[in-house]
């Protein structure tokens, strides 16, 4: 099979909003309107690489989309090579730092420069990655947050249904410990013992807060405890890992492999659940899933449930692909979730084509 070369001729980055059907509502914020940026790596032969950025804050599109443009600019011409634009990237931004929007826009670049090597090979990522097509083991994190236990309980059975799930997230950190207890009992009751429980507290709690109130839930055989404490924490997440029975699951805000290296180093989770855009992209993934594997520690994913199944198909230590549908409006093909599986599609790349009625009516222009 020839592989064709590809030459980078612009990046086009566009910003999106949408409308949440299940607004986010956490202890830390309130999230209704949810920012996405849908790059095109455009190159000369044709072939366009597609990735999209999900940056939680809708002005900090005003700083991506530019940044990204820019990178198109001094990478235009250059053969299109995922290891070496993420590295080229990085470097062009050392001296404002390797984290935040820095390494946000650098992840956007990579996911769309491999999904267009991916597409010059005519095969799916996985597969150019080395592993194959399969179903990827899921679990629902589309909603559960921050209401009266019985609309929580009642909102976990629908969430069942969307795809046959044996693992849903809910969310905690209510003012009184209690009623986060009395959610948990209700879920339980309404989706049954066999169901997988994740907890996550989005960083809402300070230690103290932390020690007791995960104490309080680790005989109840949770899958996992979720960020209590502030991400970069991590002498507490030490502490927390040390005292807990329940296992520690944090990741998603590590910047880059050396992050996750750190923590796995001090003994600070015993999980990871890396995310696209903070840890770099597939390039990033990768090298912080060999420190995983290396480790012996199971990994699952954090949002970017398409790009996210490929590499878990080529991933030591894969555990859980977290399932959300919040970019499923801009796709022309959402993936298939059945029987608690996302279904990897078998096209060349991660296959992502963009609806381009939705796109249209929801840019942002701000």
């Amino acid at each position: 099979m020839a592989f064709e070369k590809l030459t980078l001729h612009s990046i086009e980055a566009r910003p999106v909003v949408l409308k949440l059907e299940r607004p986010v509502i956490a202890r830390i914020a309130t999230i209704t309107d949810w920012p996405l940026i849908l790059i095109d790596l455009k190159t000369e032969e044709g072939v366009i690489g597609r990735a999209y950025l999900e940056p939680y804050v809708v002005k900090s599109m005003r700083y991506l989309v530019p940044a990204l443009e820019d990178m198109g600019a001094m990478l235009k011409g250059q053969k299109v090579a995922p290891t070496e634009f993420y590295e080229a990237a990085r470097k062009s931004l050392h001296f404002v730092g390797y984290e935040g929007l820095a390494m946000i826009a650098v992840s956007g670049l990579d996911m769309a420069a491999w999904d267009a090597v991916a597409k010059a090979a005519s095969m799916p990522l996985c597969v150019l990655l080395g592993g194959s097509i399969g179903p990827v083991k899921s679990y629902n994190s589309n909603g559960l947050w921050l209401k009266e236990p019985q609309a929580v309980a009642e909102e976990a059975i629908e969430l069942v249904d969307e795809g046959g799930f044996v693992g849903l997230k809910l969310r905690l950190g209510r003012d009184n410990p209690r009623d986060d207890l009395a959610t948990i009992d209700a879920v339980r009751r309404a989706v049954g013992d066999d169901m997988a429980l994740m907890i996550d507290f989005n960083q809402s709690l300070d230690l103290a807060e932390a020690l007791r109130r995960c104490h309080m839930l680790d005989d109840l055989g949770l899958a996992w405890i979720e960020e209590p404490i502030v991400y970069d924490n991590f002498e507490g997440y030490v502490q927390l890992a040390r005292e807990l029975k329940t296992p520690l699951q944090i990741g998603e805000n590590f910047y880059g492999p050396r992050d996750l290296y750190k923590a796995l180093s001090m003994n600070a989770c015993d999980l990871v659940m890396p995310d696209f855009m903070r840890i770099g992209g597939v390039t990033g993934w990768l090298r912080a899933a060999g420190i995983a594997g290396a480790a012996g520690i199971p990994m699952s994913t954090h949002l970017y449930p398409e790009v996210g199944a490929h590499v878990m198909r080529v991933n030591e230590t894969a555990h859980w692909l977290e399932w959300q549908d919040w970019a499923e409006p801009i796709l022309q093909k959402p993936y298939e979730i059945k029987n608690s599986q996302l279904h990897i599609p078998n096209v060349p790349g991660v296959g992502l084509d963009w609806n381009e009625d939705v796109v249209r009516s929801n840019l942002y222009d701000g």
